[in-house]
C-alpha cells in the first residue's frame, strides 16, 4: 500500500526504519523541518489521516495506506486554509522555520482547542516570536495587534514619530517571504531537491569523547572498511592554518587558535574527524568505526581554577603575540583593566555601600533551524558554499584565508536562514565541507543534530561579576567598581569582544566619575562560548542594575527616581573603561527618560487595573513586587561595519534592492524594502529584495550587532535617493521639463501635470545607455545609542516559591519605528528568550565537562504557556544617524529582562537573587532557609 502525500499516492518506499520526516523530506515535501529528532519541538507536524503527528518520531512505515498532509497540501485549489490566512495576517512568524508544523498543529482546532493554547499548542516551540503574534494568528484576531486578552495584559503601543504611508516608512508593512512562509515554499539551507545536486554526499563529525588530549593516531581503514563511506579526512588532511571561528569586519578582533581538524582536542564535542559518505547513516557509522588513540592532558573546567598558578595550560603551544592571545600559558585570552577617577574615594564619600558577586549561565541559542552547510565545485569551478550563516561575505573571507583560494573563485549563499542569535556568527560547518568538496569534487552536505547545537557549537558567555558600589545619602552615585572573570570555553571566538563590549554600555549609562573595572576573559576545556544576542551585556546589566535596586533601597530612595538621578542624559560623556568617550558614539537621539516614564505609567495603571479587578488577592501565602531596569546599547558594532547596497528600476517598473545582509527573522528585507519604497514614492510591494549572496554586491559586514537597520539600511536608503534623482533626471530630459518639476510618484514620475509611466523611463534611459542602477555604501560610523526599560509586576507563593507574573512591559527608544509591528515583534520575541535565561535556561556541564543538557527535553526554552503577553511602548524620537531617524532594536531588549525581574522578586520577598537561572527550586530553598533562620 503507499502513502499518500498531499493527495497523490508515492512511488518510494520507506527505507526500514526510516522516520516519516526524512521520507517526506526525500519526496520533496521541504516544509516540513528538522528542528530536534526527538519530538520536542513540532517543526516536523504533519497530518496523518487528519489527525497531527511529530513526523520525526513517527515511523514511515505506518503511514502506508493512510493520507499524509504537509504544509504544501494544508491549501486547496490555490485558496489559502484559513490558518494559513490568518497566521499572514497576523504575521504570525518572523524567521518562519517553525511556522509549518504551528500552522499543521493549529489547523485542527476546534473553538475548545484554541480556547486554551497553553496546553494545545505544548508541542509546537517558537524562539523567535514570544508567541503574542502566533495566538493572534491561531484565534483569527488579525492584525489586530493591539488586542486586549486580559485585564492583567495589553497590546498597547504609543505611536511613533512619524505619520505612517502606506507600504513606507511607518507603515505595518507585511514580510515579503510571508505568502511563501505560509505555504512551506521558503527555502531554507537544506531545501535544495536531489536532482540539482547530483552526487551529493554526506558528511559526519567524529568527536572527541575527552575533554583535553593530543591525538595520537587515527586509524582510517576501519571506517573506509563501511558500505558507502568514500572518504574520512583529519588533522593530516587539513590546512594548518590558525583561524578564529568568530566572524568581525577585522578578523584580527579575535584570536587565531582554532584549526579546521586539529591534533589536539580541547572540550568534548570537538571534531576529531569528517566521514564522508553516500548516506547519513553511512556517514554515521563510519565515525563510530574509526579508531583513534589519545594521550589523554589534564583538564580544568573552571575560569577561577584555569587562572591560578601551575593549571593546565589549554593553548600553552600558541605564540600569545602571532594568536593574539594575551596570556596563553595562564589562559587569559584578554583582559582589561581601568579606573576612571578614585574609587577608594569614591567608597570613602558613599553613605551606602552595596558589595555582591553576581554569576549568569551557559545559554544556547536554540535557533530552530540547526547548523548546515552544503559545498559544491560549479560549473565555473568556483567553490560554492550554502550555509544557514548570519555573516556570507565574511565566511567567504575566511574560507579564502584558510584555503588560500582566490576570493573570486569562492561564493558564499544563505537562503532564508532559520533563526540566529548569533550563533550563527561563526564558521563551524562551512570549512569542513569545503574541504571535502575540495578534495573530492562532488558536493559534501553537513548539517548538525540538536545534541550537537548544544555540545559542539557555542553558548553564551558564563560570567562572574564581583561587584561593590556605592551610592550618598542625597541619591547620588559615588563608585563602580567589578571584577570580571567570563568562560570563553575551549576556543576564544568572540571572548574579546564579549568582554570589553559587556563592560562598555553598562558602566556607560550610569554617571559615575569613580569606575574601575578588571576583567580577563579565562579559557577552559568546556564547549565553547560566543557571539550571543546582547554580546555580554544582558550579564554585565544583570549585576549593574540589581547593585543599582540595591543601592536605592539602602539610602531609602525609590529604585526609579534613582535611576533617573544617575542615569546619563544628552551633553554627558558616556564613559566605562577609557577616560575619554569613543569618538564616533554620539546622543543621536534620546528617548531614556520617556522609556522610563512609559513604563511607570504603564506599572502603576496594572496595578491599579489588578485591585480594581481584585486579581491581587491572592491568598495569604502570596506576596507581590514590582522591579524594572534600563539598558543601554551601541547600535552599531566598533571599528567598522560596512554594506554595499545596488538599486534599480526593472523593466516592468517595478524596483529591485541587492543587498548583502542575511534575513534569519530579523526583518531586515522587510525594512529595506520601506526604506526604499519611502525614496522611491512607491509601495514596499513594488520592490524586490535579493539578498545573501555574495555574488549580488560587493561586501556586507553582516547581519549581526543590531546592524542590519542601521547600516544596511542606511546604504538602501543612500542608492535609493540617488536614484530617485537619476530617473527624475531621465524624465526631465524625455519631456524637457525642469529637473525641480519632475517628481516620482509611485508607478511614474510627475513632470509638471504630466505623468511618465516607469516603464517609459526605463526604456528611454536604456536607449540613452543611461543605467538607472545605482550603489549605496555604508561603514557604520557614526554610532547613537538605543536605549530599553522594562518592568515587571509578579506574585511570589511564599511556601512554595512558585512564580507568577502578573505584568510585562517593556518601553523601547527605536528612533522612527520602521515598522511598528515587526518591530513589537522583535521585543516580544527578546522579551521571551530572556525569560527562559532568568527563570530556566542552563547548559549544565559535569564535573567531567560534558554537556548533560544536550537535547531540547532536558534544556527547557520557553513555550507557549511560559510567556505573558507584554507591553510594548515605544519612545517619540528621530535620530540623526540612523536611517531617516531609525535606530537598532534586534538585541538590545534582551538585556534589561533579567535584572528587572529579579528586582520584582526582590522587591515581593526582600531575597535578593544573584545568581542565574532564578529557577522555582531556588526561591523556595531561599524562603524556606530564610523562615528556617527567622524560626
Amino acid at each position: 500500500m503507499a502513502i499518500e502525500i498531499n493527495g497523490a499516492p508515492s512511488q518510494a518506499t520507506p527505507r526500514p526504519g526510516q522516520c516519516l520526516r526524512t521520507f517526506l523530506r526525500e519526496e520533496g515535501n521541504f516544509g516540513v523541518k528538522k528542528g530536534c529528532d526527538g519530538g520536542d519541538c513540532g517543526a516536523c507536524t504533519v497530518h496523518v489521516d487528519g489527525k497531527p503527528v511529530h513526523s520525526c518520531i513517527y515511523p514511515a512505515v505506518r503511514a502506508k495506506g493512510k493520507a499524509v498532509t504537509t504544509i504544501e497540501g494544508l491549501s486547496q485549489g490555490g485558496e489559502l486554509h484559513p490558518v494559513q490566512e490568518q497566521f499572514l495576517e497576523s504575521q504570525g512568524f518572523q524567521c518562519g522555520f517553525c511556522t509549518a508544523g504551528m500552522m499543521m498543529t493549529a489547523a485542527t482546532f476546534d473553538d475548545e482547542q484554541r480556547a486554551n493554547l497553553p496546553r494545545n499548542l505544548k508541542g509546537n516551540l517558537c524562539r523567535c516570536t514570544g508567541y503574542r503574534s502566533i495566538a493572534d494568528a491561531v484565534c483569527g484576531h488579525g492584525d489586530d495587534h493591539q488586542h486586549d486578552a486580559g485585564a492583567d495584559v495589553s497590546g498597547a503601543q504609543s505611536p511613533t514619530a512619524v505619520e505612517a504611508t502606506p507600504g513606507q516608512l511607518g507603515d505595518d508593512v507585511p514580510a515579503p517571504a510571508g505568502q511563501a512562509i505560509v505555504t512551506g515554499t521558503a527555502r531554507y539551507t537544506l531545501d535544495i531537491p536531489a536532482e540539482q545536486l547530483p552526487g551529493l554526499l554526506h558528511m559526519k563529525l567524529a568527536r572527541s569523547p575527552y575533554p583535553h588530549a593530543r591525538i595520537v593516531s587515527i586509524d582510517k581503514a576501519p571506517a573506509l572498511a563501511v558500505p558507502g563511506v568514500v572518504a574520512v579526512f583529519t588533522h593530516e588532511d587539513a590546512p594548518q592554518l590558525l583561524f578564529s571561528t568568530a566572524q568581525h569586519e577585522n578578523f584580527t578582533d579575535d584570536p587565531d587558535d582554532t584549526r579546521v581538524l586539529d591534533n589536539v582536542v580541547r572540550f568534548i564535542g570537538q571534531r576529531v574527524a569528517a566521514v564522508v559518505a553516500e548516506s547519513v547513516a553511512a556517514a554515521e557509522a563510519g565515525t563510530r568505526a574509526l579508531a583513534v588513540q589519545y594521550e589523554l592532558l589534564e583538564p580544568v573546567f573552571t575560569p577561577q581554577e584555569a587562572i591560578l598558578p601551575g593549571a593546565p595550560a589549554i593553548h600553552g603551544d600558541k605564540d600569545g603575540v602571532f594568536s593574539r592571545i594575551s596570556r596563553p600559558l595562564n589562559n587569559v585570552v584578554a583582559e582589561v583593566h581601568a579606573e576612571l577617577g578614585s574609587v577608594a574615594e569614591g567608597f570613602e564619600a558613599a553613605d551606602f555601600i552595596h558589595e555582591h558577586t553576581y554569576s549568569t549561565q551557559r545559554v544556547q541559542h536554540v535557533a530552530m533551524e540547526t547548523h548546515a552547510s552544503i559545498a559544491l565545485i560549479d560549473e565555473d569551478g568556483r567553490l560554492m558554499v550554502r550555509s544557514s550563516t548570519q555573516v556570507p561575505f565574511l565566511v567567504k573571507r575566511t574560507l579564502s584565508r584558510v584555503f588560500n583560494l582566490a576570493p573570486e573563485s569562492i561564493r558564499v549563499v544563505a537562503g532564508r536562514v532559520g533563526g540566529g542569535f548569533g550563533g550563527k556568527q561563526e564558521v563551524l560547518t562551512e570549512d569542513v565541507v569545503a574541504l571535502a568538496a575540495l578534495a573530492l569534487k562532488r558536493p559534501v552536505q553537513l548539517e548538525f543534530t540538536r545534541t550537537e547545537q548544544f555540545t559542539a557549537t557555542t553558548t553564551r558567555h558564563p560570567f562572574t561579576i564581583h561587584l561593590k558600589a556605592g551610592a550618598s545619602r542625597d541619591g547620588q552615585l559615588t563608585a563602580l567598581q567589578l571584577d570580571v572573570l567570563t568562560n570563553t570555553g575551549a576556543y576564544g571566538n568572540h571572548a574579546p569582544g564579549v568582554m570589553f563590549h559587556g563592560c562598555g554600555e553598562s558602566l556607560a549609562v550610569y554617571k559615575c566619575v569613580n569606575k574601575k573595572v578588571d576583567a580577563h576573559a579565562v579559557y577552559t576545556n568546556t564547549v565553547p562560548a560566543g557571539a550571543f544576542r546582547g554580546y555580554g551585556l544582558s550579564q554585565m546589566i544583570f549585576a549593574i542594575e540589581s547593585a543599582i535596586d540595591e543601592l536605592a533601597i539602602g539610602i531609602g530612595m525609590d529604585p526609579l527616581e534613582f535611576r533617573l538621578k544617575n542615569m546619563v542624559r544628552p551633553g554627558d560623556h558616556m564613559l566605562s573603561t577609557t577616560p575619554e568617550p569613543e569618538e564616533d558614539v554620539h546622543y543621536g537621539s534620546y528617548g531614556l527618560d520617556q522609556c522610563v516614564a512609559l513604563v511607570r505609567d504603564a506599572l502603576d495603571r496594572g496595578k491599579e487595573r489588578y485591585r480594581a479587578a481584585g486579581l491581587e488577592d491572592l491568598g495569604p501565602e502570596w506576596v507581590i513586587g514590582e522591579g524594572s531596569a534600563l539598558s543601554m546599547i551601541d547600535t552599531v558594532p566598533p571599528r567598522g561595519h560596512f554594506a554595499h547596497t545596488r538599486v534599480s528600476l526593472e523593466a516592468d517598473g517595478r524596483f529591485a534592492v541587492d543587498v548583502g545582509t542575511a534575513e534569519f527573522g530579523n526583518g531586515t528585507t522587510t525594512v529595506h524594502a520601506q526604506l526604499a519604497a519611502t525614496a522611491l514614492a512607491t509601495s514596499a510591494d513594488r520592490v524586490t529584495v535579493r539578498q545573501s549572496d555574495t555574488d549580488l554586491v560587493e561586501h556586507d559586514t553582516g547581519a549581526f550587532g543590531s546592524a542590519g537597520t542601521v547600516v544596511a539600511g542606511k546604504a538602501t536608503l543612500g542608492a535609493a535617493l540617488e536614484l530617485a534623482t537619476r530617473i527624475q533626471t531621465v524624465a526631465a530630459s524625455l519631456t524637457g521639463v525642469s529637473l525641480a518639476d519632475c517628481r516620482l510618484v509611485d508607478g511614474a514620475v510627475d513632470c509638471g501635470g504630466r505623468t511618465v509611466p516607469l516603464k517609459e523611463i526605463h526604456d528611454a534611459a536604456h536607449l540613452q545607455g543611461v543605467r538607472l542602477a545605482t550603489d549605496g555604501n555604508w561603514g557604520g560610523t557614526p554610532r547613537s545609542v538605543a536605549f530599553n526599560v522594562h518592568g515587571f509586576r509578579v506574585a511570589v507563593n511564599t511556601g512554595t516559591g512558585e512564580l507568577r507574573i502578573l505584568q510585562s512591559v517593556q518601553a523601547a527608544d527605536a528612533g522612527v519605528v520602521v515598522n511598528p509591528r515587526q518591530c513589537r515583534g522583535q521585543i516580544e520575541g527578546g522579551i521571551a528568550q530572556a525569560l527562559g535565561a532568568v527563570l530556566y535556561e542552563e547548559v549544565k556541564v559535569d564535573d567531567a565537562g560534558r554537556i548533560t543538557t544536550d537535547i531540547l527535553r532536558q534544556y527547557h526554552i520557553p513555550s507557549f504557556a511560559d510567556v505573558p503577553r507584554s507591553e510594548v511602548y515605544f519612545a517619540k524620537t528621530n535620530d540623526s544617524t540612523g536611517p531617516l531617524g531609525a535606530k537598532s532594536m534586534s538585541e538590545s531588549p534582551f538585556n534589561p529582562v533579567a535584572p528587572a525581574l529579579a528586582n520584582a522578586i526582590r522587591n515581593a520577598t526582600g531575597i535578593r537573587f544573584a545568581e542565574l537561572p532564578i529557577a522555582r527550586d531556588k526561591i523556595y530553598l531561599a524562603l524556606r532557609d530564610r523562615t528556617l533562620i527567622r524560626n
